[in-house]
């Protein structure tokens, strides 16, 4: 059981590196969907004094989504009411468009509009206002690229959700905060003790993690706005593995406090503990499903790791089932926010991001790379973030669930690991 361990905690593997941790980081778009959509956006009126242009963001987030293709926009800036000439947009190929405004207001905030129009028909296909101050232009930008997407493919946007990811710099480890493209990076924590297993509350006001900096394993629950935490759970032995339920009131965790490494429940301020998995193997990785009524979890009942089901309750009235047939190592499973897909780690030819449609059983393999660990779903379902290696650096990749568009996200000369997609933002 060894094997496992080593597998399930790669980032305790001593690791160098010499670059800023607050450095941006890159996307490499390395597939794009089968077919894009060509959208031109124009400069909006106003912002070319800004310090962020806002449609630099919605331009690069439309490009990152892989389904769109970004028409030459040329420098004329046009505001939100204007009278778009239609042929000439549609003479350069662009199916839509969407021009506005930044207004600058009094109390030093910006108001941006921003309107979209259907070239081909010749109309309006709405739009919608963002107020934000000079820091945060950027989301401003995501705001309008996650409307575009909800208007031109009926899917909600994914641009203004956040990123956490733990980066190694130096003899510290610093668990970051940034934007869905990586940009806009702060440090939540830093610590000369490894960090691993961040894990991102439903209304994404707070991350749980792990943190050895008391020299042993220690679950705590971090408010971001505030810095302020708490201990979850500091039992004897190991505390790992922490996963919210669905409405945020309880923690699946993985605890060893009973010298055997076991499947508890715990409330979020860290009362009601409660074992839910029993067996004599190694019961570990929990996951809420989507509806909050299963956990998923990894075990090697059977013999070698593989992935299981049982009630939110536990075993007491009957025993977990196993869902992974198809590889003969499964590990880290995690499930879609829309209940449908479960997407874990198989040794296949090394160790590759593999997805399950729930429904049918059927399984596909989403990557060619052989160190592939610690997937995360998008708020959407759309996309999975994982931590793995390209040419023989460390890095963030995504790919969509159709395996269609691929992209690598890296920061330079970084050591970056334990990945997790922050939720949608109300």
């Amino acid at each position: 059981m060894k094997k496992i361990l080593a597998c399930l905690l790669p980032t305790l593997i001593a690791l160098n590196l010499c670059s800023n941790a607050l450095a941006q980081m890159q996307i490499e778009i390395t597939g794009v969907g089968q077919k894009q959509y060509p959208i031109a956006v124009t400069r909006f009126l106003n912002e070319s004094s800004l310090p962020t242009l806002v449609t630099d963001v919605v331009r690069s987030d439309l490009a990152n989504n892989g389904n769109f293709a970004n028409v030459e926009r040329g420098e004329t800036e046009l505001a939100e009411n204007a009278n778009p000439d239609f042929s000439a947009w549609s003479s350069r190929r662009a199916q839509a468009l969407a021009i506005g405004t930044v207004t600058p207001l009094q109390n030093g905030q910006f108001e941006v509009k921003y309107r979209l129009y259907d070239v081909v028909k010749n109309q309006s296909l709405g739009g919608t206002t963002v107020t934000v101050d000079r820091i945060n232009l950027r989301k401003a930008g995501h705001a309008i690229a996650d409307d575009i997407v909800q208007r031109l493919t009926g899917e909600r946007g994914i641009f203004s959700t956040r990123l956490s990811y733990v980066v190694k710099n130096g003899g510290r480890y610093q668990l970051m905060i940034s934007d869905s493209d990586g940009q806009n990076p702060r440090e939540a924590l830093s610590s000369s003790e490894p960090i691993i297993s961040p894990s991102w509350s439903p209304d994404g006001k707070r991350v749980a993690y792990v943190s050895f900096e008391s020299k042993k394993p220690v679950i705590y629950v971090h408010e971001l706005a505030t810095g302020k935490r708490i201990v979850l759970s500091n039992e004897k032995g190991n505390n790992s593995a922490p996963s919210w339920s669905p409405d945020g009131s309880k923690l699946a965790v993985s605890l060893s406090r009973d010298n055997n490494t076991q499947v508890y429940v715990i409330n979020a301020d860290g009362t009601a503990l409660k074992r839910v998995s029993r067996s004599s193997a190694i019961d570990t990785e929990p996951q809420f499903s989507a509806d909050g009524k299963s956990i998923y979890f990894t075990s090697d009942r059977g013999g070698s790791p593989q992935i299981y089901r049982m009630g939110v309750d536990g075993e007491s009235g009957s025993s977990a089932t196993r869902v992974t047939f198809k590889h003969a190592y499964a590990t880290s499973p995690r499930l879609s926010p829309d209940g449908k897909y479960l997407a874990y780690i198989a040794r296949s030819g090394g160790f590759r991001l593999q997805l399950m449609e729930l429904r049918s059983g059927e399984v596909i393999a989403l990557t060619q790379t052989n160190y592939d660990e610690t997937p995360t779903f998008a708020a959407n379902g759309k996309f999975l973030l994982y931590a793995t290696r390209v040419n023989g650096r460390p890095v963030l990749a995504a790919v969509s669930v159709d395996g269609q568009v691929k992209q690598v996200l890296s920061i330079p000369g970084s050591v970056v690991r334990e990945p997790a997609w922050g939720p949608f933002l109300n």
